[in-house]
């Protein structure tokens, strides 16, 4: 038996098909001295009984990207290892049996197109031609997909091990981490415990694989690593006569798959109430273990399943199988850097897409992990998006019984968790939810999205056409537009840097000048080394030696992470202080007035002009007002300390209702900032869209002293762009956009909408994305023709590179 080495550039933890591809992959980028330690056999945990379906179409760009890598990587591995993958493009069908899962799979189709992905939808008579042994009497029709395939999922990670082990990476089976030495926010070794031998193994990186066993590793290792293991069932029949081979088939309105193997179907089910396993803690003797049977739990499925494909009727059922599977709080996997940690690693909780996935997140990890830098954005999985109380087990076991089921569930836009819900609330929340407030949640924070009439039902009613809530937000956009409205913004992250060189930290990480007048409010971001977006924020400076940092409520945890991490030893502290100040907009042309009524301040250009702040009385207590404005019109933010803030709040809220202005939401905000082309960090503006193709160059100042980013700045000022963040208005006011709709420029597929909302004011649904242009003008960039493809029609648009309102931002100055 090999000994284990006494020291190691990357320990990796779990022997799973993550683990071996990130092994590969890391050996692929030359890193030799690799240590993988799996605690039973390589695949043990959950990917032995993995289905195997390996698809292409994911839900961004990125992601499609990964999951096509996959692909072609264990194509290729049979050649590479001489160990067969089990891999082939069968094709796949995902049906409809409703109109709305049908538009659904329609506007997937046209995404596809933008993704560089073969979609082809198809009628029920295609479908029925494909898959013969169906019953398609009550389908709408389908979308097929050529590229995608199936594979042996133990295969498939054992020839990623083989091809690590050529290339000198070392992997011990049989092998438990024990424990860890830390230090400070550093792993400095591993301890393991081989039957009677123990030892431990220095090491520069460690990373997380343990699938299921994650949430519990990443405790030892310092991190949190919220995911949850659910029993995932399916079938096996006996042998069908005449199966042929089918593609893979999803019919998601019964929670159904089935792919054909070797004459048999395997049949499983995301069903929406899932049974949560392991709250106690995994066993530490389970290798590759089956769970009870509960045929109960899979009997509707089944009997769906019968009538789906009569065929079963008269045929045996060869396995009934039950294994666990790890899901996460949204449904995405973790991957990248540990925010607590500076050189612990995640890739964990696959959420049943752990094969197709794999390939490309052992790949984007190993490019993240060798040159310090994500290799493009991966936000979506970014463990830094979890926040500590997404950690709390009965938080994951509550959240777990949804997640798996939404897999399969309608994919509405604006569509609501609903479980684990109510963890984190404003203090304004009671007094929201009086006034009819519909709330959505996002990292935990319960937020009022809009809010409904008297006698209208409070809550959401999804739909891929207007929902029940589009004329509520007209309403509160209307209010913002030509009067005042009140919404409540304290879930936004609020950061303090104070010390003695907060303003020479701030200039190095930020892209305008910190070094301003106390009360100066600068709009700024946060850019990496190629000039992309790491943070979108807002800074304002309170006295000599403290700021205040506003970021978007889901990335503050990363922006926080981000920033420590380039604190160094700066004479600074960095405070959260997001729960401590509840933070009430104040928004419309008439938001001077309101303002008025309730504090003798002076609320004038002359004394607060547009991007400053100052302390003033509200009713009896204090707060300190910014002028800034996320929906292009006149208005200040009041932040207020909790104590005050109902006390705040209600004497605002008299005003407003003395005005005739409105409560409103958050879907409010969004359609007025899409109106005036604000962005939207996470989808217009990501850590791979330079700052000068954002449209955003006046925020960055390349004349103070250098800055992260800045020669990439410079560079791209006299090279040029390649392609510009571009404003986008229907002709057809019917329509709607939500998201990855395809850009076509004179008929051709040139990009995707990053962003779309409907602008109330203007009367059209709109959107934003990137069109190419490198060596144009912007004149010749206008003067094309551009079309939207929703759904697989195409809508005449109207082109900006300015906002639609108020071009000249003089609303907000007013």
């Amino acid at each position: 038996m090999p000994n284990l080495p006494p020291h190691a550039r990357a320990v990796i933890i779990g022997g799973g098909v993550i683990g071996c591809s990130l092994a590969y992959h890391l050996a692929q980028k030359g890193w030799r001295d690799v240590v993988l330690l799996e605690r039973k056999q390589l695949t043990s945990g959950t990917t032995w009984h993995a289905a195997g379906l390996i698809g292409q179409l994911r839900a961004s760009q990125n992601m499609t990207r990964l999951a096509a890598y996959s692909a072609e990587l264990y194509q290729a591995l049979e050649q590479e290892t001489g160990l067969q993958t089990g891999f082939r493009r069968t094709g796949s069908i995902s049906t409809a049996l409703t109109a709305d899962r049908h538009e659904e799979l329609l506007r997937q189709a046209s995404m596809a197109r933008a993704f560089g992905v073969e979609a082809e939808p198809i009628s029920t008579s295609d479908i029925k031609a494909r898959y013969p042994h169906l019953n398609t009497s009550d389908m709408l029709g389908g979308v097929y997909l050529a590229s995608d395939g199936q594979g042996d999922p133990s295969n498939i990670a054992l020839a990623m091990a083989k091809g690590a082990r050529q290339k000198g990476v070392k992997i011990f089976e049989q092998t438990e981490v024990t424990g860890v030495t830390r230090n400070g926010r550093r792993v400095e070794a591993v301890h393991w415990q081989r039957g009677e031998e123990s030892g431990s193994i220095t090491c520069d990186h460690v990373v997380n694989c343990a699938g299921m066993w994650g949430h519990q590793l990443g405790r030892m290792l310092g991190s949190n690593v919220p995911l949850q293991a659910c029993e995932h069932f399916y079938i096996v029949t006996e042998t069908i006569p005449d199966l042929g081979q089918l593609p893979v088939l999803r019919v998601t309105d019964e929670c159904a798959y089935y792919k054909e193997d070797a004459g048999k179907l395997l049949i499983g089910a995301f069903e929406p109430n899932a049974k949560p396993w392991g709250m106690g803690g995994i066993p530490k003797d389970f290798e590759f273990d089956q769970l009870p049977e509960d045929f109960d739990h899979f009997e509707p499925i089944l009997e769906k399943a019968v009538n789906r494909m009569p065929v079963l009727a008269q045929t045996g059922i060869h396995t009934f199988f039950n294994g666990p599977e790890s899901f996460t709080p949204d449904d995405a996997y973790h991957l990248g850097q540990a925010p607590e940690m500076d050189n612990v690693w995640v890739a964990a909780g696959f959420n049943s897409i752990g094969i197709q996935s794999a390939g490309g997140a052992g790949m984007a990890l190993a490019e993240w992990m060798d040159s310090g830098e994500k290799p493009f954005d991966l936000g979506d999985v970014d463990i830094a998006r979890m926040h500590p109380f997404q950690g709390n087990r009965h938080y994951l076991v509550e959240r777990a019984k949804e997640s798996l089921g939404l897999l399969y569930a309608d994919h509405y836009p604006f569509r609501q968790k609903a479980t684990a819900r109510g963890v984190r609330r404003s203090v304004l929340h009671d007094r929201l939810a009086d006034e009819g407030a519909v709330f959505g949640e996002l990292a935990g924070w319960e937020r009022a999205n809009w809010f409904a009439n008297p006698g209208q039902t409070a809550e959401y009613r999804y739909s891929w056409k207007r929902q029940n809530w589009f004329e509520n937000a007209a309403q509160e956009h209307r209010a913002i537009r030509e009067n005042v409205g009140l919404y409540d913004m304290s879930s936004f992250g609020k950061l303090r840097v104070e010390g003695p060189e907060a303003c020479a930290f701030l200039n190095r990480i930020c892209g305008a000048e910190m070094d301003v007048a106390n009360g100066r409010i600068v709009y700024t971001q946060f850019l990496n080394a190629g000039g992309g977006i790491e943070a979108d924020v807002t800074v304002t400076r309170l006295s000599e030696t403290a700021y205040l940092v506003v970021t978007p409520a889901l990335t503050r945890l990363a922006d926080e992470t981000w920033m420590r991490r380039h604190l160094g030893d700066a004479r600074a502290v960095i405070t959260d202080m997001t729960a401590a100040e509840t933070v009430i907009a104040v928004m419309g042309p008439n938001a001077r007035d309101l303002m008025q009524r309730v504090s003798p301040n002076d609320f004038s250009n002359a004394n607060n002009p547009f991007g400053t702040a100052q302390q003033v009385e509200i009713g009896m207590a204090l707060a300190r007002v910014h002028r800034v404005s996320y929906v292009g019109e006149l208005g200040w933010e009041v932040y207020v300390s909790t104590d005050m803030a109902l006390h705040v709040f209600d004497a605002l809220n008299t005003a407003r209702v003395e005005m005739g202005g409105r409560l409103c939401g958050l879907h409010m905000m969004d359609s007025c900032r899409m109106e005036k082309g604000f962005r939207h960090f996470g989808h217009d503006i990501t850590c791979e869209d330079h700052v000068l193709e954002a449209g955003l160059g006046f925020a960055v100042k390349t004349d103070k002293a250098d800055f992260i980013g800045r020669d990439a700045v410079l560079r791209k000022r006299e090279a040029g762009l390649s392609k510009r963040l571009v404003q986008f208005k229907l002709r057809d006011p019917a329509p709607l956009l939500y998201h990855a709709e395809p850009i076509l420029r004179d008929g051709q597929v040139v990009g995707y909408i990053t962003s779309g909302s409907y602008g109330h004011h203007l009367g059209a649904a709109m959107g934003m994305g990137y069109v190419p242009c490198e060596g144009e003008t912007a004149a010749e960039l206008l003067a094309s023709t551009y079309e939207i493809e929703i759904a697989g029609e195409r809508f005449a648009v109207e082109a900006s590179l300015k906002p639609f309102y108020d071009p000249k931002s003089e609303r907000v100055r007013q």
